[in-house]
């Protein structure tokens, strides 16, 4: 009688494995679970995340001020802090933070509606991040440096965009499921771009560009093998979403960089938290050529 109740009871675990089984692959994951959406649909409902239509077409200018730390990580460490501001009207756009360091006094970026302009670190000298920023112009003209928080944001006049996004499926950013749509500039360009936006709100979450450049070939055998491949890898992270005259914005904004060259590695970030917003003020045109003063 004994064998017989273990004989049962080994019956009934097998079966509540092969339900758990059958359940395991009949139930889909996190990521399988959501829906694939059309790209416009994504932008669409990105945008009413943003603010209403209404609220949207009523900011013609933004003046964002707070305050930076910038963190350098590789090949040596150091850390600065000081304050930072960004300027936006139509397609012009400007970010600027400054440091009150002898050896890194300052980046500043501007794209005035016609040319790209880059500052100097110190008299002469650029740093990592400006020279990226002015390789990869597009990245400022396109209105994509500084995400929702600027008034250049591509997504918010995309019909007029020479662009196109694509669909990438989706990815865990932070610890939550984002949708990937892929921004593939007209013409093509060098540097791949791809877009996340939270799952659940559509709020801009991440920006991400990455570039990889093969090794080359040598003359010989031994000269290939001393050729490396070189990466490039630039992102920005966007939280703190919180309300500003109608509109949902980021009140924490984070760039970092990272190199990988035949000149070595460099790894740094720059963490902007944003306390003060203005809207519809005027800005002088000046302001966003960031060379005018220099």
């Amino acid at each position: 009688m004994k064998n017989k109740r273990v004989g049962t009871y080994s019956r009934g675990a097998a079966a509540w494995l092969l339900i758990l089984a059958v359940a395991a692959f009949a139930l889909p994951s996190d990521a399988a679970a959501l829906e694939k959406l059309r790209p416009e649909e994504v932008v669409a409902k990105h945008l009413e995340s943003i603010g209403a239509a209404e609220a949207r077409s009523s900011i013609r200018s933004r003046i964002i001020a707070g305050t930076v730390v910038a963190t350098l990580k590789a090949p040596g460490t150091a850390q600065f802090s000081g304050r930072a501001v960004m300027a936006s009207e139509g397609d012009k756009n400007m970010i600027g933070m400054g440091f009150e360091n002898a050896k890194y006094s300052q980046e500043k970026f501007g794209f005035d509606g016609e040319n790209v302009t880059v500052g100097y670190a110190n008299p002469g000298l650029r740093s990592n991040l400006s020279d990226f920023i002015l390789t990869h112009k597009d990245i400022l003209k396109s209105g994509l440096l500084g995400g929702t928080l600027s008034n250049a944001w591509p997504l918010l006049s995309l019909p007029e965009k020479s662009v196109k996004l694509e669909y990438g499926g989706t990815r865990k950013i932070g610890g939550k499921a984002a949708y990937e749509l892929r921004y593939l500039p007209r013409g093509g360009s060098d540097i791949q771009i791809s877009l996340f936006f939270d799952t659940e709100t559509f709020q801009h979450v991440r920006t991400e560009y990455t570039r990889f450049i093969p090794a080359g070939i040598g003359a010989n055998v031994d000269a290939s093998g001393s050729q490396r491949a070189t990466r490039y890898k630039m992102t920005e992270d966007f939280s703190d979403f919180r309300k500003e005259s109608g509109l949902t914005l980021p009140h924490a904004y984070k760039i970092e960089l990272e190199l990988d060259t035949r000149a070595g590695t460099f790894i740094g970030d720059w963490e902007l938290t944003l306390t003060q917003f203005a809207f519809n003020q005027p800005i002088t045109s000046g302001s966003f050529n960031v060379n005018a003063n220099q």
